[in-house]
Formats: structure tokens, sequence, C-alpha cells
């Protein structure tokens, strides 16, 4: 198997992870006056977020290949245009919620993508694998309290 292509992929889910982290910080403060049960569900969002990230740069490392730590361009402007949304709507709550579910949504399509296209070694397939499985179990509570605001 030729290492630059999971090297490659694993670098494009580093950088979907990365923009998970970001936009996460997005969520802090807005929500817990409304939707405070979710809060415990949030900070585990984000532990398991920094694993995903700390396990995707062991297996980029492992397989000899440089780590891009960045985000994607279209998660920064996806958070930008988050940001001037929420300054004409006032920060609700319910706006956020649908960031948060839509950032989900786009991070499952794309480690299925990965786990579809064959450019991984068994090792990497197994761990993409199980993060996919944390990303549909967090987007399963959000879109369960998006729907909830509706």
């Amino acid at each position: 198997m030729d290492n630059s292509k999971t090297v490659s992929t694993l670098n494009d889910l580093l950088n979907i992870t990365n923009d998970r982290i970001k936009g996460f910080s997005k969520v802090e403060d807005k929500v817990w006056e409304t939707y405070s049960s979710l809060k415990n569900d949030y900070d585990q969002m984000v532990r398991e977020s920094q694993t995903m990230k700390s396990d995707l740069i062991a297996l980029i490392s492992e397989k000899g290949g440089e780590v891009d730590d960045t985000s994607t361009t279209a998660g920064a402007l996806h958070r930008t245009w988050i940001d001037v949304k929420n300054a004409f709507s006032g920060d609700h709550a319910e706006s956020t919620l649908e960031n948060v579910v839509f950032g989900e949504s786009a991070a499952i399509d794309a480690y299925e993508e990965a786990l579809e296209d064959g450019n991984l070694c068994p090792l990497s397939t197994s761990v993409v694998a199980h993060q996919l499985e944390q990303l549909k179990s967090s987007y399963a509570k959000f879109e369960t309290l998006n729907t909830n605001v509706d």
C-alpha cells in the first residue's frame, strides 16, 4: 500500500478534526444557559476530538508522513459565516445547535469517504472506523436536541 495516500487521507481527517475543535470553541457559553444538560456531552466531544487528533497524528507519524496540523479552508469559511450569522441573529442557541449538527454531518461524510476510498492501511481503517462511530454518536445527540428546538 502506498503510504503517501494513507498519509494524505489521514491529514485530511486531521484537518477536519481541527475544524471540529475550532468549531466547538464557537459554542462556548452560547448554549449553556438554555441547554445546560448539553454541557457534559459537549465536554466529552471536546475530549474525544483531542484524542482523535492525537491518534491521527500518531498514525501519520508511524507512516513516516509529515503532519499537517491545520484546518480546512471550508471550515474557516464556515466559522466566519457562523460569526456573521450570529452577529445578525443575536447568537441564538438554536442557530448554534444547527451549526454543530451541520459540522458533525460534514465530518461524518468525510470519514465515510475516507473509509470507502481504499487508501487506508488496516490499522488506520480500524482507528478511522472507531472515530466515525464517535462522530455519529455526537451527531445523534445534537441532532436530537436540534429537532427539539424546532
